[in-house]
């Protein structure tokens, strides 16, 4: 192992190089969302950990290294006709990093796009996880073969706990196949309010929506997704649906590809100067806290989530008040996510478990202490 590059080349190495740690660590995949606190410490890299272990197609199954790139994953699965459910963010263009997103990064980020509305987030195809924790120890749970000595879901507490439980070695999906045609729906001019008015119908339809979204152009934006009869099918028929809100247009192929592509990455909001914010809340109260937030929004999964662009500094939870939600500062300086908690302050009985997961997974608080505090 390169001790200087801390980048261990296999699990044993990782789980030493975890053991040996004197002082905090710093954990990085491909370096691509630097999202919570600072973290003060000597990096530990999974990127060596990385290539597709198992693919079986014909059992919808994947099992791939956590360093490998999630473009490769992709590949793997798009030359069987296949894909992740979920639809993962690529947060580089919002934040303005380099490198390559890793399967594993997309794990400890529970990264999820808009498709999340049908086919659920990353943890809810995540099916198998290998692990080391903060005193050294490989667990494994889920896949294949299960081994589950905790007593503890770890494949779903692996999911978006950033690296401060354990550091991923090795995650397993259960995967789909990709439809055979795509279309958008696009309706004009609406205010948020008739947007997400729109939205709840088209979600609510027996039409199939896998995709809901409405774009500070004004655009409010609905998929549709399968075999191309069906599509064209439905695409007719929630248009008729939809009537009372105006007439939808059409984007096919490349173009609605693309527009769901923007609308996954926030593209919206790259190289504009500001924070982001992500804020999942009730869908009918997006509207309000939008209109509180000040600056420029953009609504996903039908008004669940909310992205806010707002000036530099801002402490939206103060902003916002108490709301039936949370919301993450995804994007800020250094400076900024030091002084305003990146994530959610926790009631005291769940802060209290997490503490305790803590404790249990990491007793030494090694692994990117403070990044969720």
């Amino acid at each position: 192992m390169n001790t200087a590059a801390m980048q261990p080349s296999d699990e044993a190495e990782l789980a030493e190089a975890i053991r040996a740690a004197t002082g905090p660590l710093r954990v990085v995949g491909g370096g691509t969302r630097p999202v919570g606190r600072p973290v003060s410490g000597a990096a530990l890299s999974t990127a060596a950990l990385s290539g597709i272990r198992l693919y079986e197609p014909g059992a919808l199954t994947l099992v791939a290294g956590a360093g490998t790139p999630l473009d490769e994953v992709e590949a793997a699965l798009a030359a069987e006709g296949q894909r992740l459910p979920f639809e993962p963010m690529d947060h580089r263009g919002l934040m303005a990093t380099d490198g390559a997103p890793t399967i594993g990064g997309v794990v400890a980020a529970n990264a999820s796009g808009p498709r999340r509305v049908q086919a659920g987030a990353c943890r809810d195809s995540l099916i198998g996880v290998r692990f080391v924790d903060g005193a050294g120890n490989v667990i494994r749970n889920g896949g294949r073969v299960m081994k589950n000595v905790t007593g503890y879901d770890l494949v779903k507490l692996m999911a978006g706990s950033w690296g401060t439980l354990g550091v991923l070695s090795e995650v397993a999906f259960k995967v789909l196949p990709a439809p055979e045609a795509a279309t958008t729906l696009a309706l004009e001019g609406l205010a948020p309010e008739a947007a997400l008015a729109a939205m709840a119908a088209a979600l609510g339809s027996p039409y199939e929506v896998n995709g809901a979204a409405h774009l500070p152009d004004g655009r409010t934006v609905l998929r549709l997704e399968g075999f191309a009869a069906s599509v064209a099918y439905r695409g007719g028929a929630l248009a008729a649906h939809l009537a009372e809100y105006g007439a939808a247009s059409r984007i096919e192929g490349a173009e609605s590809a693309a527009l769901w592509r923007a609308v996954r990455d926030v593209a919206t909001f790259h190289g504009q100067a500001g924070d982001v914010w992500r804020v999942s809340t009730r869908p009918s109260d997006a509207p309000g806290l939008a209109a509180k937030a000040g600056g420029r929004a953009l609504y996903d999964w039908g008004g669940g989530l909310l992205w806010l662009l707002v000036a530099e500094g801002t402490d939206l939870r103060a902003a916002l008040g108490p709301f039936a939600g949370h919301a993450v500062l995804v994007r800020a300086p250094e400076a900024v996510r030091a002084r305003i908690a990146p994530f959610p302050p926790e009631p005291a009985p769940v802060a209290a478990l997490t503490a305790g997961l803590r404790r249990r997974f990491d007793p030494r608080g090694v692994l990117n202490p403070g990044l969720m505090e």
